[in-house]
């Protein structure tokens, strides 16, 4: 984009042409508590109208599953392929992961049954207003009480508490993490390491209660799509090896089981050249004015330095507003990006200014975020091919 003539800039894409979740009634945080109502659990409420009760109900989560993603290749995944159908209640509809549309902030809402203003894991990276830092709610670092930061507790600890059989069946890396600790904790948590072994155990749980509500996930999906992309042979193969494991856990519900499997976010690729990925830390128009840049590329948190908000706010749409919804934080929490409404200990973790991409571009910073700039696949933002998951259903 030729910057020589600020006043050529075309209008910047307005705040609410963004395309918001579907908060309440056909998003991550709503699947969880639809569940939990339909098998008697209080306080829950039934927010997906078109899902059927079950006694037994199972979540696979597959990370960067994308909605798109699946219909894109029905050679490489033909059950997942011949499920879409089934999505949503037999709609044939994808839900909205929320936004931003990221694994901590995904999780988060799935396991509390809660949209990002609400629990708190608004991004990525987010400033601790505590302690001004930035934290990194995927890794948890640097380390914050989790009680805390996000004081919520999850669907399965109060299914647990109204004598659902409640369990994860994961990687045992996560048992202990903060992020499992406040997103996904309740009941029992069962580590293994293959996908089959999770396929296995998880069927084994659903049938150990009368009501059981059973959660696993799968993670090398997403670490393909990252490293080699959406288009690359690796990611195929990935997505291959899941739609083996999906069938071999739908043969094996036990009775009166509902199987959805479903995900945190989608992903798209990237170019590596300067007209798709602008680089903050080589930019010194966006750098003008901020203290603190967290998010990821594709859903920014831009801190400004205490006075230069509105200059920050200006500069970054008459850049990228193009290219990016770009609004303040106020503006973005009106819209109902976060949900429907903020909490007062969530609002200051929100950026001074937050930009959500809508073409295939990113704010790479090449020297602060050396690993992340060099990812091929990425996601975050509010387009369909990052914001649409599926939720296709199994019953047994």
């Amino acid at each position: 984009m030729d910057r020589s003539a600020p006043w050529d800039y075309p209008e910047p894409l307005a705040v609410g042409s963004a395309p918001v979740p579907e908060y309440g009634s056909g998003s991550l945080a709503d699947l969880l508590p639809t569940l939990a109502a339909g098998m008697a659990v209080p306080g829950m409420t039934a927010a997906i109208p078109e899902l059927a009760p079950a006694d037994r109900n199972c979540v696979f989560l597959v990370d960067g599953l994308g909605w798109e993603q699946i219909r894109e290749h029905p050679d490489e995944a033909p059950y997942l392929h011949a499920l879409l159908g089934s999505s949503r209640g037999g709609t044939g509809r994808p839900l909205t992961a929320g936004y931003p549309a990221t694994t901590a902030t995904s999780l988060a809402s799935v396991g509390t049954g809660l949209p990002p203003g609400a629990h708190g894991l608004p991004g990525y990276t987010v400033r601790n207003p505590a302690t001004g830092e930035l934290m990194n709610q995927l890794r948890w670092q640097p380390w914050s009480a989790p009680g805390a930061w996000q004081p919520y507790p999850t669907v399965f600890q109060l299914a647990h508490r109204a004598g659902v059989h409640a369990a994860q069946v994961s990687s045992p890396t996560f048992q202990n993490t903060p992020l499992t600790k406040v997103a996904l904790s309740g009941g029992t948590f069962h580590g293994r390491l293959t996908g089959e072994e999770r396929m296995d155990l998880a069927a084994e749980q659903l049938a150990a209660g009368d009501r059981s509500l059973v959660y696993t996930y799968y993670a090398e999906l997403d670490g393909a799509g990252h490293r080699y992309g959406v288009a690359s042979d690796t990611w195929r193969g990935q997505l291959m090896y899941v739609d083996r494991l999906v069938q071999r856990l739908a043969e094996q519900l036990p009775p009166r089981s509902a199987l959805y499997v479903t995900a945190d976010h989608g992903m798209v690729d990237v170019p590596f050249d300067e007209e798709h990925r602008i680089d903050f830390d080589a930019d010194w128009e966006l750098r003008a004015g901020v203290a603190l840049l967290g998010g990821e590329g594709r859903a920014r948190h831009v801190y400004a330095v205490p006075g230069a908000e509105e200059d920050v706010l200006t500069c970054w749409r008459e850049v990228l507003g193009e290219q990016f919804w770009v609004a303040s934080r106020d503006e973005a929490i009106a819209a109902g990006w976060f949900g429907p409404q903020v909490d007062d200990r969530v609002y200051a973790r929100l950026g001074d200014v937050i930009a959500a991409a809508r073409d295939d571009v990113l704010i790479i910073a090449s020297e602060r975020e050396p690993k992340e700039s060099a990812m091929v696949g990425n996601h975050g933002s509010m387009t369909p091919a990052e914001q649409f998951v599926p939720l296709l259903e199994v019953r047994s």
